[in-house]
């Protein structure tokens, strides 16, 4: 296909097409005759892929260029892209401006990695994200319980394998690199969309509102005016 069909197919501009091929985001089609080049279908998911890691990831092209370096490496395993896509998803967008999460929030978090065995990498950015939450509670004065910590690390264990499962029903490289980086930020808002819902009927369970009385009159009825016996 030309260039034009990579991009009515793709649902990029051209102009965004050569932008990518010269920031080394799309490899170049195959020469033809003359000026002519000729894509694929795979520079079509290549093309959705990268877009997914700019717009919805919101990776800058250094950090998009990391991301896809590592999925083009035929010696790199499906745990390293994944790494690499978490550590780029995960800086620069919890304001990396800020200063580090305190080494005892830290420790807590590793602690809680710990109790549930799972197999994670010291340069993990859920390590600084999660940190940095206990240091904001902590800021208005409330210090989470080992059971509240308990409860979050068993679901985001169940969201986690839920993540990684999916992957498997996707065909190619290219494929699940883009599940693992649409995935992972959709879904941090299907969590949050999620959990509004289950706080709110939660509310209802544990904070229950006393029924009114059936004759119960409304704030500022009048009520009826008593009349002396004659």
């Amino acid at each position: 296909m030309r260039i034009s069909e990579l991009s009515r197919r793709s649902g990029a501009p051209v102009s965004t097409l050569k932008y990518f091929l010269r920031e080394g985001l799309l490899r170049e089609g195959e020469r033809l005759s003359g000026n002519q080049t000729s894509y694929d279908d795979s520079h079509v998911q290549r093309v959705r892929l990268v877009r997914a890691l700019l717009d919805t990831g919101g990776l800058s092209i250094a950090a998009a260029k990391r991301v896809l370096a590592t999925l083009d490496d035929e010696n790199s395993s499906l745990a390293h892209t994944f790494e690499a896509a978490q550590h780029a998803l995960g800086v620069g967008r919890d304001g990396s401006s800020r200063a580090a999460a305190s080494e005892a929030a830290r420790e807590r978090i590793a602690r809680v990695a710990a109790r549930n065995s799972w197999h994670t990498s010291p340069e993990n950015p859920g390590f600084e994200i999660s940190a940095r939450v206990l240091d904001d509670l902590a800021a208005i004065g409330y210090e989470p319980s080992d059971a509240y910590l308990a409860a979050y690390a068993a679901a985001a264990d169940t969201i986690a394998h839920a993540d990684l499962g999916a992957l498997r029903d996707r065909e190619s490289a290219d494929l699940i690199a883009e599940l693992m980086i649409v995935g992972t930020v959709l879904g941090d808002a299907l969590i949050a969309g999620l959990r509004r819902l289950a706080q709110e009927s939660a509310t209802e369970e544990l904070f229950p509102v006393a029924e009114p009385r059936a004759d119960a009159r409304p704030s500022g009825a009048r009520q009826p005016q008593r009349r002396d016996p004659k």
